[in-house]
């Protein structure tokens, strides 16, 4: 008998095993994993970075690297923030901005999330808005603004519908894709104890997809923050995507810099609330 036929064909697992046993493969220690999994720890480390670059600014703009025109130091975006927050501005546009991104991140979810089911879940919807809805989704942000000024002037209104535009189809795309691929035979099981209809799709086919719909819902918040600042392109007097223009306009650069920081940090925050809301929901249906 050949080398070849001698060669015994060993599933992955037990291949590494057998790796494993030979001194070839190190098994990763688990104390370490659980190390790395402590919400402080992730924090600390998490810090590592921006820490890195806030030392790496404040050395190019004191040393003269950078003129400040151009960069100024982390003090003077600081004190930016403390004269706009003594005088009661900054907490208004952040509290305005936060409530339309909300507003339309909730409007376009609850939307995506209900034709994601109609595409995802009946072929005759796959056929006939999947087309339209994929040409829709190519129509760059900005190209809404001078529609949604004409039909809706410039109130709220068309503000937050650019934002439920942004926020609606990374969940849209994301739900309806994993609805179509579904393990079909699960469905079967499903249907094999007598599920039909809605029952069928809170006992089999929720729970398969719950991982996409918080995937699409994160990727939907963090497009509302993106869609935010065009948004407030449309003759806003309030909010930090006015605030990042208006100090364009005066050459703020402190501010500028100011609105993308606190931009940052508030999409950090409310994906951070999302990340506990998966934690919950995956506990619940996984």
């Amino acid at each position: 008998m050949s080398d070849l036929d001698q060669r015994v064909i060993v599933p992955a697992d037990s291949q590494d095993a057998l790796d494993f046993a030979r001194g070839e493969l190190r098994r990763p220690d688990p104390d370490v994993r659980r190390t790395w999994d402590r919400p402080a720890v992730r924090v600390i480390a998490g810090l590592v970075l921006p820490a890195i670059i806030v030392i790496v600014w404040q050395v190019v703009t004191t040393n003269g690297a950078i003129p400040s025109y151009r960069l100024p130091t982390p003090a003077s975006v600081f004190q930016a923030g403390v004269e706009l927050a003594q005088s009661g501005q900054l907490w208004t546009h952040i509290a305005i901005s936060v409530q339309r991104v909300l507003l339309g991140f909730a409007i376009g979810s609850v939307i995506g999330l209900a034709v994601a089911g109609v595409v995802g879940l009946s072929r005759l919807g796959d056929v006939l808005l999947s087309p339209t809805l994929a040409a829709v989704r190519a129509v760059p942000s900005l190209a809404w603004v001078p529609l949604l000024i004409l039909w809706m002037q410039i109130g709220e209104e068309s503000k937050v519908t650019l934002i439920v535009i942004g926020a609606f189809f990374p969940v849209y795309t994301t739900v309806a894709s994993a609805l179509r691929h579904v393990d079909p035979q699960l469905v079967e099981a499903g249907r094999s104890f007598s599920l039909r209809g809605w029952s069928l799709f809170r006992v089999v086919q929720l729970p398969a997809v719950v991982p996409s719909v918080i995937s699409g819902l994160r990727l939907a918040l963090a497009q509302a923050w993106l869609f935010l600042v065009a948004a407030e392109l449309i003759a806003s007097s309030m909010g930090l995507g006015f605030l990042l223009t208006d100090s364009q306009s005066s050459g703020r650069v402190d501010r500028i810099l100011l609105s993308i920081i606190l931009l940052a940090l508030l999409g950090t925050l409310t994906n951070g609330l999302l990340v506990l809301v998966e934690k919950y929901l995956l506990r619940r249906w996984v």
